[in-house]
């Protein structure tokens, strides 16, 4: 069957067997392979996707390519594991995917056009609710942490036609948001209220709201913030080491001399 295909793709094809066997000699060899569960997997599964992101991140090809492979291993887990119980196999996941892929791309297997990535968008958005869900937002997964979901309800949101017009509009909601959180704030006293804590929920959904129309992820810009930071605070500590002193012994004037200094090396 697989004769006409190019080389390479007779070794991808070979390697993907490869560890689909590998992974049956596990199962049935190694305890602790098989004693995993699809729950037992899930945490797991959970950090090595972060560790696929922060090598993205970073542009460490070496590293994604670890990374995918990890996550690769992890698919074909799941799937042994349902297979073991007649649920499912790896086949019955590849080609449930490929029917969806081509399903949902009727400008590529069928005869609706599509000229740009925001038709592509909307296409897709209404398939889905053809194919069952109940509601445009009904595909973000409920456990996503809340910057990622507030971007991703937005972007479903648009891909219904639910979006402002222009940029300007975006920003006067979020200046509009700004004053609200600050009247909140300043009403509650020392300990922020609820209202307090309701605006800046919504001041932060408008800057996401905001990022999104001029294409910048938040979640990627504020992860690098974070690195950047950590970096920083690295060097602060180290430094002060150096001279003998913990953070704790050192007024805030000494160490933004530090900071300074971590800033120029960037």
């Amino acid at each position: 069957m697989f004769e006409n295909l190019s080389p390479r793709r007779q070794e991808q094809l070979q390697a993907f067997d490869r560890l689909l066997t590998i992974m049956d000699e596990l199962r049935e060899g190694c305890p602790w392979d098989r004693k995993q569960t699809m729950e037992s997997l899930r945490h797991l599964t959970i950090e090595e996707t972060y560790e696929l992101s922060d090598s993205i991140l970073e542009n460490d090809i070496t590293e994604i390519k670890k990374e995918l492979g990890d996550i690769a291993l992890h698919i074909v887990f799941y799937a042994k594991i349902a297979s073991e119980t007649q649920a499912f196999d790896i086949a019955d996941v590849l080609n449930s995917v490929c029917e969806k892929l081509i399903s949902r791309h009727p400008h590529i297997y069928g005869d609706v056009k599509a000229d740009n990535e925001e038709q592509v968008k909307q296409n897709w958005e209404q398939l889905k609710l053809k194919e069952g869900n109940k509601s445009v937002l009904a595909g973000v997964p409920g456990s996503l942490p809340a910057l990622v979901k507030a971007m991703r309800v937005q972007e479903k949101a648009r891909s219904a036609g639910f979006d402002w017009e222009e940029k300007h509009q975006v920003w006067e909601k979020v200046e509009e948001e700004m004053q609200e959180f600050k009247e909140a704030f300043n009403e509650s006293g020392e300990a922020p209220s609820e209202a307090a804590e309701k605006e800046f929920g919504d001041l932060l959904f408008s800057l996401v709201n905001y990022a999104r129309f001029i294409d910048i992820n938040p979640e990627t810009a504020l992860e690098r913030t974070n690195k950047k930071f950590i970096k920083r605070f690295n060097y602060l500590e180290a430094e002060a080491k150096k001279i003998g002193k913990g953070l704790q012994d050192m007024t805030l004037a000494e160490m933004d001399v530090f900071w300074e200094e971590a800033k120029k090396q960037e």
